[in-house]
């Protein structure tokens, strides 16, 4: 079947690749596994000993915003908001390079402990069964389960985590929609970094005024222990602060809200898989593995070349774009035995959905425990649950992989 893909036009936004990459993906693994793409005017990497090794090397350089901001927002032309809104991207720790990514890293690691993690266990499960309640209660026997449960499940725990009132949890929903045009790539959309822009002033005037109030009265919460984080005589300044607050907020749940969703869908249409489950509930944690590995979130990973670099016979340039594909990767027949096979007995350690090297995600065991919470626990409280297949519809971008919404149907009780 891949043998039969036109490469020349590849395109990983086209209506069939959004819906399902995995058949171009394959084909460009086998047949230009360093494929350079006229359409987007950058490289594809799609094997697994590639992505993996270019992760680590720092001639893949990470930042990429940088160069952007000075090459198309200086200028007289360029929108303020739009320029604001890269200047917080620009200090996210996950587009900058050594040092400044070492010591913001060094920093962060302070405040992002296990122990943040083990304090929300207890809350996950309490959300989870909340938002299922509610599902139940309401009566039709269906239910959005990225609207309705993943999202407000992961988007409650990262806010709550970081210090975010209650109250405001909700607001945080239209903010991180207008900024993912901005950070996970929709090309197809000439207004992303427009929407992107408002979301981003809105939540970065939020997280100031909250910064000022931590700043006043500290408490146990991520915030706090960012605004605290020193080492030495080195800390986070106050934009810093601020602009790690808003990529806490926004990776902290985007993430995992994808992996929560096409994870259950993976398991839905796999009732082999789902039974052995329900049966060993031990398994879960393979199972959060599998599913990262099989279709999770992370579908490629953009890099600047910082240097030219020979690779499979091509040379990429210093200053070209290159999309590094986990998503490809994780599916490379060479690593994985059988790999378009759901298996949540499968021997792990190998998988890229997190990262790898220096760029590993911080937030992987959080992702991990809220998946390992509420995915046994929608399968098992919503009976008969069947997703309603003609009405899923997938994010259009390059960088994530994840659904706009899951509409399923289960049996009313």
């Amino acid at each position: 079947m891949s043998a039969s893909i036109d490469l020349t036009h590849a395109d990983l936004l086209g209506d069939d690749a959004v819906r399902d990459p995995y058949p171009l993906l394959a084909a460009l693994r086998e047949h230009d596994p360093v494929h350079w793409s006229p359409r987007y005017r950058s490289w594809f990497v799609t094997r697994f000993d590639d992505v993996s090794d270019a992760l680590r090397d720092p001639r893949f350089s990470s930042d990429r915003i940088s160069p952007y901001r000075r090459a198309k927002l200086d200028g007289p032309d360029a929108d303020p908001a739009v320029r604001a809104a890269f200047g917080v991207l620009e200090d996210w720790m996950v587009f900058k390079d050594p040092p400044d990514h070492t010591r913001l890293r060094k920093l962060l690691s302070r405040a992002f402990t296990p122990r943040a993690v083990d304090r929300v266990r207890a809350r996950i499960t309490e959300v989870t069964d909340e938002l299922l309640d509610a599902a139940l209660a309401g009566g039709t026997g269906r239910t959005d389960l990225i609207g309705d449960f993943a999202y407000p499940l992961t988007a409650a725990v990262i806010a709550e985590v970081l210090g975010v009132p209650r109250r405001d949890h909700p607001r945080f929903k239209d903010w991180s929609d207008q900024i993912t045009g901005l950070v996970f790539g929709g090309m197809g959309d000439p207004n992303r970094h427009t929407a992107g822009a408002h979301g981003m002033a809105e939540l970065t005037e939020y997280l100031t005024g909250l910064v000022r109030d931590h700043e006043r009265e500290p408490a146990d919460d991520l915030l706090s222990a960012l605004i605290s984080a020193r080492d030495d005589d080195d800390a986070l300044s106050q934009d810093e602060v601020i602009s790690t607050g808003v990529l806490l907020l926004f990776a902290g749940h985007e993430t995992t809200t994808n992996l929560i969703g096409s994870g259950l869908l993976a398991l839905l249409r796999d009732p082999g898989q789902r039974a052995l489950l329900a049966a060993d509930p031990g398994l879960v944690g393979g199972a959060v593995e599998e599913l990262m590995r099989f279709d999770g979130p992370a579908k490629t990973v953009a890099r600047l070349m910082a240097d030219d670099v020979e690779l499979r016979g091509r040379t990429l340039r210093r200053g070209e774009r290159v999309f590094l594909c986990p998503s490809s990767a994780n599916r490379d027949p060479a690593v994985f035995e059988d790999p378009d096979r759901l298996d949540i007995t499968r021997r792990h350690g190998r998988q890229l959905g997190f990262g790898v090297g220096m760029h590993y995600c911080l937030g992987a065991p959080l992702a991990r425990l809220e998946a390992s919470v509420a995915i046994p626990r929608a399968l098992d409280r919503l009976p008969g649950l069947r997703p309603a297949e003609d009405e899923l519809r997938w994010h259009p971008v390059l960088l994530s992989r994840g659904m706009l919404r899951f509409p399923v149907e289960f049996d009313r009780p």
